[in-house]
């Protein structure tokens, strides 16, 4: 979840794409820098934590020039968002998560008041203290709550796997793990986004939150998340 980022007059409601996250686009992608969400999140964004090579991006934890350089946080990471929203359809990662209580390694999609809009968020979470497991999560006008934890099968944090949210006009969420359907909501539990949002891929430690996430403590070398690609397919 993420409550702000850039404005909107420069986001556009965008189409169909795959990126292979080999380069760093400009053109569909930003990195979030010199600012904190705040909150439970114990972290500064800082644009030189995503990178790119070997034909994934990387997204790393570590304690770099922190707090000065870090927003006041005793932690620096990355967070990478697209540049424009984009609406109902199918939203796809692969991805390795870190092992760590107390981080989160996220794919997700959100709007907030940055973009003019109430927050509606869509969630992919992989909590650090048990790599096994994915938790989901949506919020309309800012209401949260709908959290639902997926037993994955596997280690999250031990290879590459496909992630995907596919969120429908005709009032569903479904979440697919390597194709696999694993949830789904209705509605039943409080009233779907409608609202176009933008992807956003990050990593970060939590405060405050021991009883999800687990006490963090940094471990002296960086933390890394590795993202594969992204897919938006337009419904």
């Amino acid at each position: 979840m993420d409550p702000a980022g850039r404005g909107p007059a420069q986001a556009t409601i965008g189409g169909t794409f795959v990126d292979n996250l080999d380069r760093d686009d400009t053109g569909r992608w930003h990195k979030a820098d010199g600012r904190s969400n705040g909150g439970m999140f114990n972290v500064g964004w800082r644009r030189d934590h995503v990178r790119f090579g070997g034909g994934v991006a990387s997204i790393d934890l570590d304690t770099a020039t922190c707090p000065a350089g870090c927003s006041g946080k005793p932690y620096a990471s990355g967070e990478y968002r697209t540049n424009g929203l984009y609406s109902y359809g199918r939203f796809e990662a692969r991805m390795i998560a870190v092992k760590r209580p107390g981080t989160v390694t996220a794919f997700f999609t959100y709007t907030g008041p940055s973009d003019d809009q109430a927050w509606d968020e869509i969630d992919v979470e992989i909590p650090g203290k048990n790599t096994t497991q994915m938790q989901t999560n949506y919020f309309t006008n800012g209401t949260g709550g709908h959290e639902s934890v997926i037993n994955l099968g596997f280690d999250a944090a031990a290879a590459y796997h496909n992630y995907a949210i596919e969120w429908r006009n005709q009032g569903t969420i479904k979440w697919f793990v390597d194709g696999r359907l694993v949830h789904q909501e209705n509605g039943s539990r409080g009233a779907l986004p409608t609202r176009p949002q933008r992807i956003i891929l990050n990593l970060w430690p939590g405060i405050g939150m021991d009883d999800w996430l687990g006490a963090f403590s940094y471990p002296g070398t960086p933390l890394t998340a590795r993202y594969a690609w992204v897919k938006y397919t337009k419904y």
